[in-house]
């Protein structure tokens, strides 16, 4: 049962991760006018050392548009076609992961394929990062947006203290089950 809403919910976050990378992108233009070059080369972004516990992650398969954007391919476009980059994110520790990440760390990654590709890509992951705060700002207003982002930050690094913590406990001590 948990696989088949695995399996129904995959598409709807991997989109949601794809409009949040291109949000991103779009708030720096100099990120679009250097993937733009791209056009129409595909990235796929696997999850190695996903816990067996947890449901299965599917690849994460974008392509890039004219714009200098990511699309979401799907299941059914072209899925034996080798992409022209590919990148592995250390996913052991899951939620260490993604609250390194709100932290403003660096994740462990492993990129294989077009090393110009791979540098325009090296180069986002270096110098982008999302401002939650200034977004929060147009919703409510910037003293409040500063409170909430103090308050996400201090959340975030807490809580990735802890899951790395946790991470210590697992069976081969790695952090995988």
């Amino acid at each position: 049962m948990l696989q088949e809403w695995s399996k129904l919910l995959a598409p709807a976050v991997q989109d949601r991760i794809t409009l949040l990378l291109n949000h991103v992108m779009s708030r720096e233009p100099i990120a679009t006018t250097r993937l733009a070059p791209h056009t129409g080369r595909t990235v796929r972004l696997h999850l190695a050392g996903w816990p067996r516990l947890l449901p299965a992650a599917p690849d994460l398969r974008l392509r890039i548009t004219p714009a200098g954007l990511l699309e979401r391919l799907n299941d059914g476009e072209s899925p034996e076609q080798e992409p022209d980059l590919d990148i592995q994110l250390e996913a052991s520790n899951p939620a260490a992961a993604a609250l390194g990440l709100l932290s403003g760390e660096r994740p462990d990654v492993r990129v294989q394929g077009d090393a110009q590709l791979a540098g325009e890509i090296n180069w986002l992951i270096d110098n982008l990062r999302w401002d939650i705060e200034d977004d929060l700002a147009a919703i409510t207003g910037p003293a409040v947006a500063h409170q909430l982002g103090r308050f996400g930050r201090a959340a975030a690094q807490g809580l990735a203290l802890l899951a790395r913590q946790a991470g210590r406990f697992m069976p081969d001590g790695s952090g995988r089950a």
